[in-house]
């Protein structure tokens, strides 16, 4: 048990799916985790600890998870509130992107938030934001219908995270400053065992292998040999791409990777300057 490698992950929530769907790309099995605390790798010498979010930082500053998939929000709440937490940011993983705003009733006229009572899940992260921009405002800690507080009387505003923002407008409610932006993260324990070192390098390298796949396409697509290079051009960050020739001594097949996503307007610009038979493909797994 001591060698097994400990991952802590939301057991319900935003982050639960996701999480567990980048550790399956990595090549990382795992029998059913329907309802279950405590979840065995079947290929790796890794276990899932299936746990409550806000228990992530804790567990892996305490060494009882080696590492955790987390939301920035949560760690930096936690790391305001309790400074003895030791741990260290590994990677920021792209998915469950958030933020932290101050929102207002839409019927409220409001200038500024000074003395105003303002409710919110994450008291630490406000506290902090208004001491430094030296604004005087009474914080009500709140778990549950926060939304709820300005039409019960119980707060002036609320600060709560937003991700479309149609939790908001469902409620009547629209947004004001943004305190802080938030993605899922994967942390670390400050002091990890030696022996599980090499195990733990191993699936950085992958997770960072599945996040660059996520966020590249592969496009190929006929031209003439003389236009070449101005369509190279159009390409979002590509890397050196390869020009195979074609039956037509006139023309060239180009395959490259594109480190950002290939848009509609990216494929028409193509086409405009003479590309044909273009093709975009997904990419599961990314090593430089």
């Amino acid at each position: 048990m001591k060698n097994r490698l400990k991952i802590a992950i939301q057991k319900n929530g935003r982050l639960s799916t996701e999480s567990l769907s980048i550790l399956k790309k990595c090549g990382i099995e795992f029998s059913d985790s329907s309802n279950k605390l405590f979840i065995k790798s079947t290929n790796m010498l890794i276990d899932l600890l299936m746990v409550r979010d806000d228990d992530i930082p804790r567990l892996v500053s305490q060494n009882i998870a080696d590492l955790g998939i987390v939301g920035e929000n949560v760690v930096f709440e936690k790391q305001l509130s309790d400074t003895s937490l030791k741990l260290k940011t590994t990677l920021k993983l792209g998915f469950s992107r958030c933020r932290l705003s101050f929102a207002k009733p839409k019927k409220m006229n409001l200038d500024n938030i000074n003395n105003k009572k303002i409710a919110t899940s994450y008291p630490s992260i406000v506290k902090d934001y208004l001491e430094k921009k030296d604004i005087n405002a009474e914080i009500i800690e709140i778990h549950g219908s926060v939304e709820l507080t300005p039409f019960v009387e119980i707060s002036d505003i609320i600060a709560d995270l937003v991700s479309t923002g149609s939790t908001l407008e469902s409620n009547n409610l629209t947004e004001l400053d943004s305190i802080m932006d938030s993605q899922a993260i994967l942390v670390q324990s400050s002091s990890i065992p030696s022996q599980k070192l090499p195990l733990i390098e191993k699936i950085v390298a992958r997770i960072n292998s599945v996040i660059k796949a996520k966020d590249s396409k592969y496009i190929m697509f006929n031209a003439d040999t003389d236009n070449t290079d101005e369509l190279i051009k159009l390409l979002p960050s590509a890397e050196s791409p390869t020009i195979i020739p074609l039956a037509d001594r006139s023309k060239v097949a180009i395959h490259t990777v594109c480190k950002e996503d290939v848009f509609w307007e990216t494929i028409e610009s193509l086409k405009l300057r003479g590309a044909s038979s273009i093709l975009v493909l997904p990419i599961e797994k990314l090593s430089y």
